[in-house]
């Protein structure tokens, strides 16, 4: 036990920061655990409140454990506890928090025990009246705010020195104590809640930057489901596509709708949720009106199945299906039940796999309206572009996240860009400067893949950019150039030129790859004369039957290559098309 005339504010101050960085190593090591997860979210439910009382009751008990005996009184970190688990749990957790660390406290004796008692049950009240006070206000998101954190606990560590001066006897006794211990309290607790809040932010900060990596999941559900809405937006294909959902995001149910019935239902509840039934969910009804994501958590937006009250779903996702002109056309939904957290990467999940699903429902209107020729070669070249290029990228993704957050994040947002446009069908011609922007996108992440050992050159005259020519014409042949390129060379570097002449507009992709010999070059040229498909050589093929279909004439392309020496591809669209 220390005496009041041994300790200086400084000593006492580094003895509380000692403590104070206990509570940070066993709250990092928490944010490793599902524990931590209720206390990232704003929204906490019932079984989430235990979580969260038991949680902060310990940090309380902890530290008045580790705290420091000073003539009957205890120099201690408690009020981080009480504090934060009022601003988490509400008002009812916070008095619980509070009372539990009080009680533990009292229990412990010396002539502060009923001042400490009742000042640590008041700090977790006054954490969870905060709580309480911005939720009322719609401000949730400023609970997870350091500086509201360190105010709080300095607010309330003041309350716990006036009341000790109150209920603490003998009153010179208190009041030397106060004059101690007040100034290193009051600093190391308040900056103590504010770094764990720092912490608590910063893991969700991580979990929402990984949340927006969302890609694999719903690639692989576009992968599993391409085509099922393309047949036709009714109860058989929503099914199919429904059990694919649930099976890549694990959540409790998942839903499709149209404007007027449900679709396609699969998972819990599918015994009284049964596809051709009328829609009768506010929710669903209320995304479809305002067009907007409503997200019904069963706490602090209540969530009840419209349908049986013995429903074990608790929490619903519904966002919209949109068509080309942003109007909606359905919803899909998705469900969680009563016992399961809903984690914010389904959310995002949900949302990204809404407009996959958007796009293939457009894709398969605008196929019914257009030549099956056509079209069937425009699905030909995606599906060549998509396979190849899709799982790299990804990977490239993965390893920089963890070494270069802020240029992982740039590569999704081009990547994202790629995939947008290669799978919107609506527009099957499209100006010079449209497709150059989704080239560079494409040859920016090829860089970022290949390194020093890849570079390009782009020389497009600015009197072509406002020229229509078929979507994703040039693509492919960068494909091809790296493909081969990379099979015979180390280092590749492509050239691109664009010009526009008399007659026509004129492309040239030149590379410095090993190029082919005289005997190959004849038999690419043969094919690109041929009407019957080559598996190997479709890419060239098919643009050369996709400028000849729409320019006529002397359209198409040219090929020139010497082993050893690089392979060029020239382009000629004649002006006016056919």
């Amino acid at each position: 036990m220390l005496e009041l005339e041994s300790i200086n504010h400084v000593a006492l101050i580094g003895n509380l920061v000692q403590q104070m960085c206990v509570y940070l190593v066993v709250a990092y090591l928490l944010s490793k655990t599902p524990l931590f997860a209720p206390l990232m979210q704003v929204t906490v439910r019932l079984p989430d409140k235990l979580v969260c009382y038991l949680v902060f009751s310990a940090f309380c008990i902890m530290g008045t454990y580790l705290g420091f005996q000073i003539e009957g009184a205890i120099a201690n970190t408690r009020a981080i506890g009480a504090v934060l688990g009022g601003i988490f749990g509400g008002p009812v957790v916070g008095l619980g928090v509070g009372l539990t660390g009080g009680l533990h406290r009292y229990f412990m004796g010396g002539f502060t025990a009923s001042a400490c008692a009742v000042s640590t049950t008041m700090e977790g009240l006054i954490g969870g009246l905060l709580h309480y006070y911005l939720m009322r206000q719609h401000r949730a998101q400023d609970l997870l705010s350091p500086a509201i954190a360190f105010g709080a606990t300095m607010v309330a560590e003041m309350l716990q020195m006036f009341v000790l001066l109150i209920m603490a006897k003998p009153f010179d006794q208190a009041t030397r104590l106060v004059a101690h211990i007040a100034l290193p309290m009051i600093l190391t607790n308040s900056c103590g809640a504010a770094l764990i809040m720092r912490l608590i932010l910063d893991r969700r900060e991580m979990m929402e930057k990984y949340s927006i990596a969302f890609s694999a999941k719903a690639l692989r559900i576009a992968e599993r489901s391409v085509g099922i809405l393309s047949l036709g937006f009714n109860e058989k294909n929503c099914t199919k596509l429904a059990h694919i959902i649930r099976e890549d995001t694990g959540v409790g149910a998942v839903a499709i709708t149209d404007t007027d019935k449900l679709l396609g239902f699969v998972g819990l509840g599918a015994d009284h949720h049964i596809p051709g039934q009328t829609i009768s969910s506010p929710h669903t009804f209320r995304a479809i009106h305002y067009n907007e994501v409503v997200y019904a958590d069963g706490a602090i937006v209540p969530y009840c199945c419209s349908v049986s009250k013995e429903c074990k779903l608790g929490s619903c996702l519904v966002i919209p299906l949109r068509d080309e002109e942003n109007r909606v056309f359905g919803t899909i939904k998705l469900y969680e039940p009563k016992s399961k957290f809903f984690s914010s990467l389904n959310r995002t999940l949900g949302e990204g796999i809404a407009r996959l699903l958007s796009s293939q429902v457009l894709s398969g209107k605008i196929e019914e309206q257009k030549r099956l020729l056509a079209q069937s070669e425009i699905k030909l070249l995606q599906a060549q572009i998509n396979p190849h290029f899709i799982y790299n990228t990804l990977d490239n993704i993965r390893y920089l996240i963890p070494a270069d957050p802020q240029r992982a994040q740039q590569l999704i947002g081009r990547f994202i860009g790629i995939l947008r446009y290669s799978i919107n069908n609506t527009k099957h011609n499209v100006t010079v400067r449209e497709d150059l922007k989704y080239l560079q996108d494409y040859l920016v992440i090829q860089s970022t893949r290949f390194g020093a050992n890849f570079s390009y050159e782009m020389d497009i005259d600015d009197a072509c950019m406002e020229f229509i020519i078929p979507k994703l014409l040039l693509q492919p042949l960068l494909e091809n150039s790296i493909k081969y390129g990379f099979q015979k060379k180390p280092c590749i570097h492509i050239r691109v030129r664009g010009w526009l002449g008399e007659d026509a507009l004129y492309f040239t992709v030149e590379d410095n790859g090993g190029g082919v010999d005289e005997t190959m070059l004849e038999q690419l040229r043969d094919i690109l004369r041929s009407d019957e498909v080559n598996i190997e050589h479709n890419g060239l093929q098919n643009i050369n039957r996709r400028i000849w279909l729409g320019y006529g004439g002397d359209s198409g392309l040219t090929i020139d290559s010497a082993e050893g020496e690089g392979f060029t591809v020239k382009l000629k669209l004649r002006r006016g098309g056919r």
